[in-house]
């Protein structure tokens, strides 16, 4: 860069003496401009060759630029060779055509490099729009400087030469192709400021050689070729270091500034228009900016033709976007239906109204199953299909909506389909089979009627109080709310609350049922069970608060306590009276908390920290559990690999036990109360008792076949006992047997059962 900048500047002083004192000849102007041009070429060439961190699109660029460069080194290397072979006939000689043709060649390479550099991505009318501005902008600019520079050259007292005049047509072409290229250039590879400096290299020393030309004729070849000329090499050289500095960052899109050129370009080819205005000669090179003119202004209305049918285009894009969005924000995105917000809505708006308003609220029973056992996939169809059978029910007479879940609702206003007959058809088209796996499912349906003033929220208060009261009445029915409906569900509500804080303030005990030998009454085990000693209440039933716990999830962390306490007391047991003070401690487990992927993990953990032996431990589930999916059963087959023995609890109650004896790894069977109570009843005729006690040797027989161990539950007599060991059982728990006691209860029973040492 420094190298080209002495040249120029030597040009500009010798220039400054020929003029001044005649110093030299002036053939001696030809000679800086290959000179810089040379110098210019070898820092094209350290760049494109050496630069390791080179975008390979660059290399590519600065490549061509320096071919450019050479041929145009050469060109003028000849012209001042030409020259001084010449020197004599310096004034009048013309440029060789060959010289003319290597420096032509050169534009043409670098006009090539300049179409090759990478613009802003762009497709379909978006590409045709930006291809429209470029040559809208070319014209525009070219056409104004044919009508400034190149025509008055054509038409002035000392006219140059034609292949001079060209090389500056060229030139300036060059440099206005790469002008209008260079403003949709996305950044990256080739900088942006790089290929403006190489760009002006060419058109800033043409344009000011041409307004020489028509100034001073043929007075202005001297400086022009000592002082303008080597101007180029000086702006490649700044090009050069300004890819150096270049941070090859993200491409961007094009600049308002960008936009904005053809328009700038349309208003440059206004000033022949005007000159002609104010009175210019309509002479040949005017006519020719005219026509120019004319092309521009008729692209310019093609471009604007392209720019309404783009808007038009993106205005319907938008309102439909607009539609399916406002769609997607209103409905459901699997079933279709109207969602809780649009619902919201259109029952607020409802209300204000003065007509009748009914909402429907309808809860699929016992959908959890479906996820559980067959997956999600099918529970999201039959959801799907419950929506169809809702909105064929419903007609045109209301707005079917899904909630939520496996929520559904049903929004009736003015004179639309009588409530109750509508759950009714709801209900009776439930009772057959769904969806692509033609599934039963069942549903509780409440009915609120608004009253006058009634909000949206006490409404749907209503409905759902109703819902969850046909729940409790036995499921698929439905229920109309009425008023004081509210206050016990409220108070099962309350009563969720009530069971996180008594977790929090650990008011929760355990006591244990006795499990005893029925010859002998020792004691041999015990199940753990759990009590709540409410602050204001006292002792609180099982009965009472499991189910709400159940249905609020709390018998996750509540079953976690009990399984802890368990544990560490039966060790504690065991660290004080002996290995074979107590064979078993047990306790429930409800399929929620089999359902919980953390529940072998805490049986483990709960194991480790107490130090109780697996094979001391028994978890008690019932029928109904073993069957609620594979969830369930990984749990209890891993728990089973772990050594801990599991109970089939209330065995005999479901409809599956002789099937479930082979899948579930059971160790033990527990006889349900139901065939206990009246087995010992004897009065010399068949009847209940004989069923009792048919069933429960069938149990015991199948127990002893499959190598399980039997508890009989419920044993409240003598009797019992005796016809229970009449039978074959040999374990059994039961009021008679033992009430539920404390820890220290059992403790003290366990002290007298110790074998008492003789004296020494």
């Amino acid at each position: 860069m420094l190298a080209t900048a002495a040249v120029a500047a030597l040009g500009t002083v010798w220039c400054v003496l020929f003029l001044t004192v005649g110093a030299g000849s002036e053939v001696l102007a030809y000679v800086f401009v290959p000179a810089g041009t040379a110098l210019a070429g070898v820092a094209v060439h350290r760049l494109a060759g050496r630069d390791p961190g080179l975008d390979p699109v660059a290399r590519r660029f600065w490549r061509t630029i320096e071919l450019a460069i050479g041929v145009i080194t050469i060109g003028y290397a000849w012209l001042a060779a030409d020259m001084f072979a010449h020197a004599a006939e310096a004034r009048t000689r013309s440029m060789p055509v060959p010289v003319a043709a290597c420096v032509a060649a050169g534009c043409v390479i670098a006009v090539g490099a300049f179409a090759r550099v990478p613009v802003a991505p762009t497709g379909g009318v978006e590409r045709w729009r930006m291809a429209l501005d470029r040559t809208i902008a070319f014209l525009g600019c070219a056409a104004v400087l044919w009508y400034a520079a190149l025509a008055p050259m054509l038409s002035a007292r000392e006219p140059w030469s034609r292949q001079a005049t060209l090389l500056v047509g060229l030139l300036l072409l060059a440099a206005v192709a790469a002008a209008t290229k260079v403003s949709y250039v996305a950044g990256g590879p080739v900088d942006r400021a790089a290929i403006r400096l190489v760009a002006a290299s060419g058109g800033v020393p043409a344009g000011v050689v041409a307004v020489l030309a028509v100034r001073f004729g043929y007075l202005a070849s001297v400086p022009a070729q000592a002082i303008v000329m080597p101007l180029g090499p000086v702006l490649v050289a700044l090009g050069v270091a300004a890819q150096r500095r270049a941070d090859p960052g993200p491409r961007r899109r094009p600049s308002r500034s960008d936009v904005l050129l053809p328009y700038l370009a349309v208003a440059a080819v206004d000033v022949p228009l005007v000159a002609v205005a104010f009175g210019a000669p309509l002479r040949w090179p005017v006519r020719i900016a005219l026509i120019a003119a004319v092309v521009v202004t008729a692209l310019v209305t093609v471009r604007q033709y392209l720019a309404y049918r783009e808007n038009a285009r993106l205005l319907r894009n938008t309102r439909v976007q607009e539609a399916r969005l406002q769609y997607e924000v209103s409905h459901d995105g699997l079933t279709g239906l109207a969602n809780r917000a649009l619902f919201r809505e259109r029952l607020a708006a409802a209300l204000t109204g003065s007509g009748r308003v009914v909402v429907l609220l309808v809860d699929l029973d016992d959908f959890k199953t479906v996820n559980d056992l067959l997956g999600h996939g099918v529970g999201d169809r039959l959801l799907v299909s419950v929506a169809r059978l809702l909105q064929a029910e419903v007609g045109y007479g209301g707005l079917p909506v899904r909630v939520g879940g496996d929520e559904f609702a049903v929004l009736l206003t003015g004179a639309g389909p009588d409530p109750e007959e509508l759950a009714r058809r709801l209900l009776a088209a439930l009772t057959h089979p769904i969806s692509e796996h033609r599934l039963l499912v069942q549903a509780s349906i409440g009915i609120a009627v608004a009253e006058p003033g009634a909000t949206a929220d006490a409404v749907l208060r209503d409905a759902d109080v109703a819902m969850y009261t046909a729940k409790q009445q036995g499921k698929a029915d439905f229920v109309r709310y009425a008023d004081g409906m509210g206050e016990p569900v409220l108070a099962h509500m309350r009563l969720g609350g009530e069971l996180r804080r008594a977790l929090d303030n650990d008011e929760f005990r355990v006591v244990y049922q006795p499990i005893v030998r029925l010859a002998g009454n020792a004691l041999i085990g015990v199940e753990a069970l759990v009590r709540w000693q409410h602050p204001t209440r006292g002792l609180v039933g099982p009965a009472e608060f499991i189910p709400a716990a159940e249905r609020t999830g709390l018998i996750v962390p509540l079953g976690r306590f009990v399984l802890r306490e368990t544990c560490r007391q039966a060790a504690a047991w065991l660290a004080e009276f002996g290995a074979d003070a107590l064979t078993e401690a047990g306790l429930n487990v409800s399929a929620r908390q089999l359902h919980d992927p953390d529940f072998v993990s805490d049986v483990a953990g709960a194991l480790a920290e107490s130090g109780l032996p697996c094979e001391r431990l028994v978890l008690e589930v019932t029928e109904s559990a073993v069957l609620r999916g594979q969830q369930v059963s990984r749990a209890l087959y891993e728990l089973d690999r772990m050594g801990i023995r599991l109970a089939l609890d209330d065995f005999g109650t479901g409809e599956s036990s002789l099937s479930l004896l082979r899948a579930f790894p059971a160790a033990i069977v527990k006889l349900d109360k139901s065939f206990v109570d009246g087995i010992e009843i004897d009065d010399g005729h068949p009847g209940a008792a004989d069923a009792r006690q048919a069933v429960a040797r069938a149990v015991i027989q199948l127990a002893h076949a499959l190598g399980l161990d039997t508890v009989a539950e419920g044993v409240e007599s003598a009797e019992q006992v005796t016809a229970l060991l009449d039978l074959g059982y040999t374990v059994g728990q039961g009021f008679h047997l033992g009430e539920p006691m404390t820890a220290a209860d059992v403790s003290r029973l366990l002290a007298r059962q110790q074998p008492v040492t003789p004296r020494l």
